[in-house]
């Protein structure tokens, strides 16, 4: 049975998709997986095995931080470019999929006994702010603005998260391969979506949500093993 505290995190990290501000980014900690304590830490274990002390950080790359573990956090660094038509559709595409991504992940949270949900939807609130500040950067349009949970103005990305979410509700590891499926489609979106692309901005924030993408999914599969 969930925790109140858990519950509580899983709310204000839905919340925190309606609020505006500036997305930041933050360098993954070298050797710190997803979910995995510092080599110094002194963790407890949850149901599934995994440590939650001191030292358990996220590894988001996106400054989001479990227990005590220290997640730094930066503004994008890289200076504005220009972008295509082409690339605006592009990055307002993205900002769909990392809401896609957190809203499902919110309600599998909600549904099963499983912190890897609640924490990686966390991150994914992260990365929509940094694709929003970009998207506010260069003038782009917020689709995702004011949208509910499970709401999207795309039909094609509504049709994949209620076909995710119902996939994910039959049981806790169909959700977990739901989530491993979201993370795949995430890293091939981003890998297409630089192609051609010179804005250095945009550059850098693409290669953060790619390294995040790829450690979520390493994460998932890891949980969907055990």
């Amino acid at each position: 049975m969930k925790t109140i505290t858990r519950r509580a995190a899983t709310l204000m990290a839905a919340g925190a998709l309606g609020l505006g501000g500036l997305a930041v980014t933050a360098p993954a900690l070298a050797g710190n997986g997803p979910f995995g304590p510092g080599p110094s830490s002194t963790s407890t274990t949850d149901p599934a095995g995994h440590g939650m002390g001191p030292g358990y950080g996220m590894g988001s790359g996106y400054g989001t931080g479990i227990g005590d573990g220290v997640c730094n956090r930066l503004p994008v660094t890289a200076q504005q470019g220009t972008l295509t038509p082409a690339q605006k559709t592009t990055l307002a595409s993205m900002a769909q999929e990392e809401k896609l991504a957190h809203d499902l992940y919110a309600a599998f949270a909600a549904r099963y006994d499983a912190v890897v949900f609640d924490h990686i939807a966390a991150a994914e609130t992260q990365h929509l702010r940094v694709v929003q500040t970009l998207l506010q950067r260069y003038g782009v349009h917020d689709s995702t603005a004011g949208q509910p949970a499970g709401t999207f103005t795309d039909q094609a990305v509504q049709s994949t998260y209620d076909k995710l979410l119902e996939q994910g509700e039959n049981s806790r590891s169909a959700a977990l391969a739901a989530g491993q499926q979201v993370e795949r489609d995430d890293i091939a979106a981003l890998k297409a979506a630089d192609a051609g692309l010179t804005a250095p901005d945009v550059k850098q924030v693409y290669a953060n949500l790619l390294a995040a993408s790829q450690r979520h999914l390493a994460t998932f599969t890891r949980w969907a093993t055990r």
